[in-house]
């Protein structure tokens, strides 16, 4: 990709830049000639093999991104904030009101100041359980009807309802700002997430080793045992929506980001499968009772915003992108 930014404001920063989506941002940013500013906490684990092959202007830590946005703001062609707590089983409401509102919004009001593009990760969990539709509306009515089901998802939808009213009421505003609603992501670059990896990532060393995979069976009866369905997205896919808003300074907005296709976890574990050339071997066990009680059996992007905006690249199929992170990246470190 061809970057129009100007030499004078070629660096970008990058939020949790170390982190699963973040990583394969500023991967693709760098290939595309931005002096890349990842901002994380790289602490004692593997996060940091994420950006070990990134040609990376500099790594700082995320107390200090405000002072490097006062101090470079002049250089920078945009912020990226990927930075947050992601789990949605956090239940310390005080280190998420600290990490996902007032460090976004503090982020908000100063690139409303220094007049840089901030591109934000917004989440799918403000649909909560989708009984009021996944349609990413910035109506400020559509937005109060959201009801999300944990503390992440509250934080996401909160910072959506304030960065709207702003814009709503004629406050300081970025130029351009984005807040995208990642669904159910996948890819390279998640090892370090624990339990808040893709069910990919999970299941794949049982199916690599010929044993069962495990599913959580059905507890509402519409839905057969696997049949729970997600919008899974390749987080590639994710990379090219950030790339194109970047080269694309009018558009502004909350942008789904998904596929536009449900499909179900079995399909999932059977393109895990059919990627290692296998048959599917699926077995099904009884949901925790605690997620049973706030449990999503179907989510969906509504992505036609996003294409009215502008967006025309297609989204990679679920057995595409699963085959690619298998043979492209789990396969090959499975054998190392």
């Amino acid at each position: 990709m061809t970057r129009s930014v100007a030499l004078s404001r070629d660096l970008l920063l990058v939020t949790g830049g170390a982190g699963f989506i973040g990583s394969n941002i500023a991967r693709a940013a760098a290939e595309d000639g931005y002096r890349v500013v990842v901002a994380d906490w790289l602490e004692d684990g593997p996060k940091w093999r994420n950006i070990s092959d990134i040609a990376l202007h500099d790594v700082i830590r995320p107390e200090t991104v405000n002072a490097f946005v006062e101090k470079e703001g002049g250089r920078l062609a945009a912020v990226v904030h990927m930075g947050a707590i992601s789990a949605t089983t956090e239940r310390d409401a005080d280190k998420i009101v600290a990490r996902n509102i007032r460090a976004t919004l503090d982020l908000w009001e100063l690139c409303a100041q220094k007049a840089l593009g901030l591109v934000y990760a917004s989440s799918a969990a403000t649909y909560g359980d989708g009984t009021s539709g996944f349609r990413d509306s910035e109506e400020a009515a559509d937005l109060s009807a959201l009801a999300p089901l944990n503390p992440y998802g509250w934080s996401k939808l909160f910072v959506d309802r304030r960065i709207m009213a702003d814009v709503a009421e004629g406050r300081p505003r970025p130029p351009q700002f984005a807040g995208l609603r990642f669904f159910n992501v996948y890819g390279p670059g998640e090892g370090h997430k624990g339990d808040m990896r893709s069910v990919v990532h999970k299941i794949y060393p049982a199916a690599a080793a010929g044993e069962d995979v495990t599913l959580f069976k059905s507890h509402d009866p519409r839905y057969e045992d696997g049949g729970q369905l997600r919008d899974f997205v390749h987080v590639g896919d994710c990379v090219e929506v950030v790339r194109w808003l970047l080269e694309s300074p009018d558009v502004s907005g909350i942008f789904n980001v998904g596929t536009g296709e449900a499909r179900s976890f079995a399909d999932l574990a059977k393109a895990v499968f059919s990627a290692l050339g296998d048959e599917p071997r699926i077995s099904y066990v009884d949901m925790p009772e605690s997620l049973q009680k706030a449990y999503q059996y179907f989510t969906q992007a509504d992505v036609s915003k996003l294409r009215t905006a502008g967006f025309t690249r297609p989204f990679t199929s679920l057995e595409d992108g699963v085959a690619s992170y298998v043979n492209g990246h789990l396969k090959p470190r499975n054998a190392a």
